[in-house]
């Protein structure tokens, strides 16, 4: 341990007789520890963004619908979504055998319509669902209470509405749950207002589907069909037990709807699974060419303490000689070296985490992603910078070892 010490003060002693040198070869680790850290805080806020979005959907979310493109153009096309209420109440008792948890219909109604109240309105997306819809696309209460299979089977004129309607169509003075609202004339009474939901990204990047999850206003399946007068489910909406089954359970939900309509329709289906996949890929590949991209001025800042290092080395030919001629060994020597090169990736590296962490609330707020440091991260930056310095700083440490004391002793 004394020995140990001894090095590690004489290491200090190296580094702080030529400080512009050590500065520079620190600064190198610290812009490469930071890159990193800051490449990675803002790819795992974004990954929290847009699954915080897609899970506004129903992360083990399926659609099964009818598929129009798939049919024989040169035959007359029959009518009707392919999906009507006995469809949809046969599959419901065959949920186990499905591998579903939850399923609803959503019907939709001819053209956008109107929630009003007074003289205030607003054009509203009006769904009609079942009362599994909440729990598959994860929608919370804000106040007020979600349907019941009283309300699904009465078709009764009750409604939950988004923070959006509530904001344009009722009155503020009072409390939403027990006000009315007309949904394209009919009355309706408010029994629950939904909680916020964000898919700010999503709708950035065209991805949102074009729906404003803050602008719905969601009724009873059985009540929108008896405004419009038909059976039609525009699709059926699942949530699979398990998340890499949901193809599979897409396939057997489609085949049991051929089998109740033999003589027409064909159906498709979409999964959430498929855009998570595409989604992580896409995620993954940009955060690896982030890495890599930031891991290049690591490098270059490991080249920059092995110019160092070689440098000292030869600077320091007669000391590394004076040294082993009083009895240092070769252990000593590469001690000593590789105790110069670590304290300046640790000090480097250490710095790089404070920079790359404001760097990271910087971006946080320009692109609005959360700050989403994790410990993984930080250590293993650390441990990066560890190895990058020592690693540089073997060969020429190495090199100073190997010396013979006379060959050194005669360097001039």
């Amino acid at each position: 341990m004394n020995r140990f010490l001894d090095s590690l003060r004489q290491a200090m002693d190296a580094l702080f007789d030529h400080k512009l040198r050590t500065a520079l070869s620190v600064l190198g680790i610290t812009i490469g520890i930071a890159a990193v850290m800051a490449v990675s805080t803002i790819s795992k806020g974004g990954n929290h963004v847009i699954y915080s979005e897609l899970a506004t959907f129903g992360l083990n979310s399926v659609w099964v619908y009818r598929d129009r493109h798939s049919e024989n153009h040169g035959r007359t096309q029959r009518t009707g979504s392919g999906i009507v209420t006995r469809d949809f109440l046969s599959l419901q008792q065959q949920n186990r055998e499905l591998g579903v948890r939850h399923m609803t219909p959503i019907v939709y109604p001819p053209g956008r319509w109107q929630a009003s109240q007074a003289r205030r309105s607003s054009d509203a997306q009006v769904l009609g669902v079942g009362r599994d819809y909440p729990a598959i696309v994860n929608d919370k209460l804000s106040s007020g209470r979600l349907f019941t299979s009283l309300d699904i089977e009465e078709r009764r004129p009750v409604a939950l509405l988004a923070p959006t309607i509530v904001e344009r169509v009722l009155d503020a003075s009072q409390e939403a749950a027990g006000q009315s609202v007309r949904i394209n004339g009919r009355r309706f009474m408010v029994i629950g207002v939904l909680g916020e939901k964000s898919r700010d990204f999503l709708s950035s990047i065209g991805s949102a589907g074009g729906q404003n999850a803050n602008d719905r206003v969601i009724i009873p399946y059985t009540t929108l069909q008896a405004m419009t007068g038909s059976k039609d489910i525009g699709n059926l909406q699942l949530e699979v037990d398990r998340f890499d089954e949901a193809a599979a359970v897409a396939e057997r939900v489609k085949q049991r709807l051929v089998q109740r309509h033999p003589d027409g329709f064909k159906y498709n289906s979409e999964t959430m699974a498929s855009y998570i996949v595409t989604t992580n890929r896409i995620l993954g590949g940009v955060a690896v060419i982030g890495i890599v991209a930031a891991s290049i001025s690591l490098l270059v800042g490991g080249m920059g303490i092995m110019n160092m290092m070689g440098t000292s080395v030869l600077e320091r030919t007669r000391e590394i000689g004076v040294r082993k001629a009083i009895g240092a060994t070769e252990r000593d020597i590469l001690l000593q070296f590789l105790l110069e090169a670590g304290l300046i990736s640790i000090t480097g590296g250490v710095l790089g985490l404070l920079i790359g962490g404001l760097a990271s609330v910087a971006l946080a707020v320009v692109t609005g992603f959360p700050v989403m440091p994790s410990l993984v991260s930080i250590v293993g930056a650390l441990v990066m910078s560890i190895l990058v310095g020592v690693l540089s700083g073997y060969l020429p440490a190495r090199r100073a070892a190997k010396m013979k004391p006379v060959d050194a002793l005669n360097t001039q």
